[in-house]
């Protein structure tokens, strides 16, 4: 793939927005720092929006189950949350599913990539280039954005579209992992670099 490390351009043709994880069962107060969810979700949709109109792919990733089973369950030093999985828990946001034309892709773990058609859809697209956020910063976005690394796809990241349950994590990330793997900006940013 291509190096556009110097670019100030992205190719609506072969640059993919793929959201993480804008459900409704993660839109709590868990998630707030530094953006609230409420932010996060409105600045994906300006961001959804404008590759809409540019006729680039937008990429909805939930994460769903049907009993728990399905998904990854390791002993860890940190016990994981225990998931209430109500009806609806893992329906895209209202303000996001209205966005028709967008690929969905449902995955059973952290990432992304893993164990889903994602990498397949992209490649059958001709995309060499995402634009990623959601939530968590430092949980679905950044094991999304060391896969796509893996992949070899150039990443942007939208550091205003994505939040973590303390401000420090999504801190973290930003600061020492996202330039290692490909490019921050502001949605802003990234609205006027697409082509």
């Amino acid at each position: 793939m291509e190096n556009i490390q110097n670019k100030d351009y992205l190719d609506s043709k072969k640059t993919a927005l793929v959201l993480i994880d804008l459900q409704n069962g993660l839109m709590t107060n868990t998630y707030q720092s530094p953006n609230s969810a409420e932010l996060v979700v409105s600045n994906a949709c300006k961001l959804a929006a404008a590759f809409t109109d540019k006729g680039a792919l937008v990429v909805l990733v939930r994460v769903s189950t049907h009993d728990g089973k399905d998904m990854l369950q390791p002993i860890t030093d940190s016990e994981l949350p225990q998931h209430q999985y109500q009806a609806g828990w893992d329906q895209i946001v209202p303000e996001l599913a209205s966005f028709t034309n967008a690929l969905i892709i449902t995955k059973r773990q952290m990432g992304a990539f893993y164990g889903t058609e994602l990498d397949l859809q992209l490649r059958r697209r001709g995309i060499d280039t995402i634009v990623l956020c959601g939530i968590s910063t430092s949980i679905g976005v950044d094991t999304t954005a060391r896969e796509a690394y893996q992949f070899g796809y150039n990443q942007i990241f939208a550091v205003d579209a994505m939040t973590a349950r303390a401000k420090e994590e999504h801190e973290h990330v930003c600061k020492y992992i996202f330039p290692r793997l490909g490019r921050s900006r502001t949605v802003d940013e990234v609205i006027a670099m697409l082509g």
